[in-house]
């Protein structure tokens, strides 16, 4: 469902976009004078609900009337709002970081749970702790960073399932988003928010061009993957080292299911004793997770089929959780089952 949620907003915004467009040729006006940095193109000006989609950066500041539940939405319930992402200098200025966008996306990832104007009135509620001017920037980030959000989307429409894009599509499509970054958002936030990605997006072009070159033998292919792995920065290059052996943990996992002490020394040669204790700790957790999961679900789907009136039936699946799981486990109970 969220999905969907997801592609009406991109159509309703790529409608609506020009739409803006043509206001924006309309109104020479409207491009007058601020101190403040405007990443949109044009000042931020109150709209209606309904013409939220004109300009997604537009509902910053315009959201005192959008209603906001108390509690978080069902996937997000149970977990941490990012943190990290207040820092300043000595002015008081925001100092560019990876962590606002994490903030931005956390709250954007429960898009179809809520609505768009719902989700920006939570960001700027979480932003309200800074102070001047730093509070003033951040809200422009989320402004210029919505709007990007939307130019984006469009692009990668137009390009289509990237699985069957060759390294140069690939790398044109990858310098356009980059492009883009740096349209909406000023090149030093751009490259807080985005270092990552593009180190990556340049090691998997490398990567594709490596695979697809028939010159190479195997091995030299295997040496220049490693070369280009070389150039990613160390803590992806040590999280690809991560996922590779929880890859390989995974498939001798299967392999050693009948033979527990042939697994747990496994787990120790490769990931030490203290992570390999914590390790088969979590699978324990997981294992009795599944099988109280299970077991609730069963009932679960019973008791919803049993034709009880809807505040009989909602006080009796609250006593099916509280039978199966502690309070920290029922939100998460009540998470996965308000997306099943």
């Amino acid at each position: 469902m969220k999905s969907h949620f997801r592609l009406l907003l991109v159509l309703l915004l790529i409608i609506a976009a020009v739409f803006s467009f043509w206001l924006m040729r309309a109104d020479p006006a409207s491009h007058g004078g601020s101190n403040a940095p405007q990443t949109t193109g044009e000042p931020l000006i109150s709209v209606a609900r309904e013409d939220v989609a004109a300009a997604p950066s537009k509902l910053v500041n315009n959201t005192s009337s959008v209603p906001v539940p108390e509690q978080l939405p069902a996937s997000l319930a149970g977990t941490s709002v990012p943190d990290g992402w207040a820092r300043t200098d000595r002015l008081g200025n925001l100092i560019p970081t990876p962590q606002p966008r994490q903030l931005f996306e956390y709250f954007l990832s429960a898009l179809g749970e809520e609505s768009l104007p719902q989700l920006v009135a939570r960001i700027q509620r979480a932003l309200s702790v800074l102070d001047e001017p730093a509070r003033a920037q951040a809200l422009v980030t989320l402004g210029a960073y919505l709007d990007y959000k939307l130019a984006v989307s469009e692009l990668e429409q137009s390009y289509g399932e990237v699985s069957g894009l060759g390294a140069g599509e690939l790398q044109r499509r990858m310098a356009e988003i980059q492009a883009l970054r740096r349209t909406w958002l000023d090149a030093d936030t751009a490259n807080a928010f985005f270092a990552d990605d593009e180190a990556v997006d340049r090691f998997q072009v490398e990567k594709l061009r490596i695979a697809s070159d028939d010159s190479l033998t195997d091995e030299q292919k295997a040496e220049a993957l490693r070369q280009a792995e070389s150039s990613l920065p160390e803590r992806l290059r040590k999280a690809r080292e991560e996922t590779r052996r929880f890859a390989d943990y995974e498939q001798v996992r299967q392999e050693l299911s009948d033979d527990p002490r042939a697994l747990e020394a496994w787990r120790r040669e490769a990931f030490g004793d203290a992570a390999a204790e914590r390790l088969a700790r979590l699978e324990a957790e997981q294992k009795d997770w599944d099988r109280r999961w299970q077991a609730y679900a069963g009932e679960r789907d019973r008791l919803l089929s049993s034709g009880l009136a809807e505040p009989e039936r909602r006080e009796a699946l609250e006593r099916l959780r509280a039978s199966h799981f502690n309070e920290t486990e029922r939100i998460r109970a009540r998470a996965l089952d308000s997306i099943r």
